[in-house]
């Protein structure tokens, strides 16, 4: 009597399957922000408001390096987008603001346009009190968004000149910052633990994807 043989299993991981398994087990800890925690001692955050600020903060930092090395080397924009925009989508996930992570950096001048200080130039006197006053100070603060935003998507003197080495550097903070999240797990309470497991999930994926595409 014969007996079927067992299939074989791929002999390594895929780039859409890492993809994919990354973004599902992100999808299983929720995408929406977490209200913040009530367990404060006199009006100050929680360990957990302290780590969900921490978490928006360090990816907003890396989904910025993935968009200077964007900058820096155009042809990688089609391999990193999802990668970054996944990214992104962790910021959101811990609370964070998405106006500076969700720019496009190919357009980063978008984030300033004319309609924006048109009502601070043409206010009236009573409700401003000094007209040139506002239009001046709406012109300094249009001036320094339009300067940070040229500056973080413009020139990036952090990126290694040579693509493989820019995906290295990648794919080792990538790396360092799953690392960092994996032995946070123990500090925080169980909802945010799962996040950030998820989260530190999808980073080593996205360290084993840049790495592979480095060699």
């Amino acid at each position: 009597m014969s007996f079927p043989l067992p299939s074989r299993t791929p002999s390594g991981p895929r780039r859409r399957t890492l993809l994919a398994a990354a973004a599902g087990a992100f999808a299983l800890a929720g995408c929406s922000a977490p209200e913040p925690s009530s367990d404060t001692t006199g009006g100050s955050p929680s360990a957990a408001d302290r780590a969900r600020a921490r978490g928006a903060r360090d990816s907003l930092t890396l989904s910025d390096r993935y968009t200077a090395v964007i900058a820096a080397h155009p042809d990688l924009a089609e391999r990193l987008g999802p990668l970054r925009a996944e990214v992104v989508r962790h910021v959101k996930a811990f609370g964070g603001g998405s106006a500076g992570a969700s720019a496009s950096p190919s357009a980063p001048s978008s984030s300033v346009s004319p309609s924006a200080s048109a009502p601070a130039s043409s206010g009236s006197p009573s409700a401003s009190g000094s007209p040139s006053g506002s239009a001046s100070a709406s012109e300094s603060a249009a001036s320094t968004v339009s300067a940070s935003a040229s500056a973080s998507a413009g020139a990036s003197p952090g990126v290694a000149a040579r693509p493989k080495d820019a995906l290295a550097d990648l794919a080792a903070a990538e790396l360092a910052l799953a690392d960092e999240r994996t032995q946070a797990l123990v500090e925080v309470p169980g909802e945010l633990a799962r996040l950030l497991a998820s989260v530190a999930a999808a980073g080593a994926a996205h360290a084993f994807l840049l790495t592979k595409a480095a060699k």
